[in-house]
């Protein structure tokens, strides 16, 4: 009866062979850029979820809410904590259920933590729990990422990987600089006074009304469903089970590549939650929120250059330069803080942005190293036990999905750990120096990582 259904099923590619010149420049190349945009503005809005808490956390007591500083920045780091948990069972998804069916799931879900949130903060008697189970359930945006890049990969051939995910990912990541545009003004605009959402005054006679952050983006992830179930298909060649992706985590270039993916990715979403919070603390007289989201717009658009040029240059060298830029860059913001430095604002936001610029960056090249790595490691196994060319090809593909989807996990830590980081620091010292000092140490071992393991012996990787 299945094998009936996927007869009839005019969603699911039988026969899809990208590596084929022919079949991609006839078909392949348009069904994929087809789904490629479907998933971008899927993965973008999945981003302005995950990253509500950017924005709302800061503007919390101006409604009436008394949260403490560490409060605030564990709100915006707990989205991270469990996307980056989700992350681990989002890989298995695409080739379980196919990628089609995943997106719709993934994105029609959203809907509740938006809803609620805006629920929520139209009452200040809301307890703090509350807001950590929205701030969680805002995490499963954040594991979107992990199964779009890993359904992304299977539509493109190895020569247009890293320009897709980096396209993907890119695009996808500018979801965090669309919510901390659209929020700050969003907030202050009558737009669901006919659901009974009425604005906070405040000191200079605006109402600001926090439950259009969270609201604005539920009729854009119903047009976003429905695109997905429309527009979308289905691979059957990349189903697969769990047990055939999990010899995927035997393997050491996994555990270390994840290493740097989370100094470039986790930076990059560390910085897009905390940027904001961390601003006001060291100054205060500072209106951040209208300038926040141009980081994270960097960010996003860098990565997408990343995967381009690493496809030219190689992943390895623009990873290598970019991780010594990072350690230079967040030297340099201790000379720019209250207290340890000048205390200079546009210095600060300066340096911060160069710091966006590079994490986006180096999002883009490592993602593409693990494409290629994996993909030369798969093939080359196969082959040594005397598996097919096309054999090789396939394993290469699920193998290098489930690598992406493990690696990305790992990544999304980082957007817990560094708002946390800055939280701590500043409880404990009223300064986010002794966290800069962890990042900058972080930031120069993946200098050695990446030029010991990969920059000397790119030939030799196939253990």
């Amino acid at each position: 009866m299945s094998q009936l259904n996927e007869k009839n099923n005019h969603y699911l590619l039988n026969n899809w062979k990208p590596e084929n010149p022919a079949f991609w420049e006839n078909k392949g190349k348009h069904i994929a850029r087809r789904n490629l945009w479907i998933s971008v503005s899927c993965l973008l809005l999945a981003f302005c979820v995950w990253m509500l808490f950017s924005a709302v956390s800061v503007n919390l007591n101006k409604v009436g809410f008394n949260f403490t500083t560490d409060q605030l920045f564990m709100l915006t780091a707990l989205p991270s904590l469990s996307g980056a948990i989700l992350r681990v069972p989002y890989s298995f998804m695409v080739p379980i259920f196919g990628g089609r069916y995943w997106t719709v799931l993934s994105t029609v879900i959203l809907i509740v933590p938006c809803v609620w949130l805006g629920i929520a903060v139209q009452n200040n008697a809301t307890p703090y729990w509350v807001f950590i189970i929205i701030a969680l359930l805002c995490g499963f945006a954040g594991a979107n990422f992990a199964s779009s890049m890993g359904n992304i990969s299977f539509f493109f051939p190895k020569a247009k990987q890293g320009s897709a995910l980096g396209v993907n990912g890119g695009l996808g990541n500018l979801g965090v600089s669309v919510m901390q545009m659209v929020a700050p003004v969003v907030i202050f605009l009558p737009m669901f006074t006919f659901l009974g959402v009425h604005g906070v005054p405040q000191e200079d006679g605006s109402l600001l009304s926090l439950a259009n952050a969270a609201w604005i983006w539920v009729p854009l992830l119903v047009l976003a469903t429905l695109a997905a179930f429309f527009g979308m298909n289905d691979i059957a060649s990349s189903k697969a089970s769990i047990a055939s992706q999990l010899p995927v985590l035997k393997q050491p270039h996994l555990w270390l590549l994840s290493l740097l993916y989370l100094a470039t990715f986790g930076s990059f979403i560390g910085f897009s939650a905390g940027f904001a919070m961390l601003s006001k603390t060291q100054f205060p007289d500072v209106n951040i929120l209208h300038l926040a989201f141009f980081g994270p717009l960097i960010g996003a658009l860098a990565r997408s250059a990343g995967g381009v040029v690493s496809d030219k240059l190689g992943g390895v060298r623009v990873t290598l330069v970019n991780f010594v830029l990072m350690a230079i860059f967040t030297a340099l913001l201790f000379f720019t803080l209250p207290g340890s430095g000048s205390g200079n604002f546009t210095a600060f936001y300066i340096v911060f942005m160069g710091l966006f610029l590079t994490a986006g960056l180096g999002s883009g090249s490592t993602f593409q190293m693990i494409a290629v790595i994996f993909r030369q490691i798969t093939i080359y196994k196969v082959k040594l036990r005397g598996g097919s060319e096309q054999q090789a090809q396939q394993e290469a593909v699920t193998d290098t999905a489930a690598a992406l989807g493990f690696i990305s996990a790992i990544g999304a830590v980082g957007g817990f750990f560094i708002p946390k980081a800055f939280g701590t620091s500043l409880a404990m010292t009223g300064s986010p120096v002794g966290a800069m000092k962890v990042f900058l140490v972080f930031y120069i071992v993946c200098v050695f990582i990446t030029w010991l393991v990969y920059g000397r012996r790119q030939k030799h990787i196939k253990s």
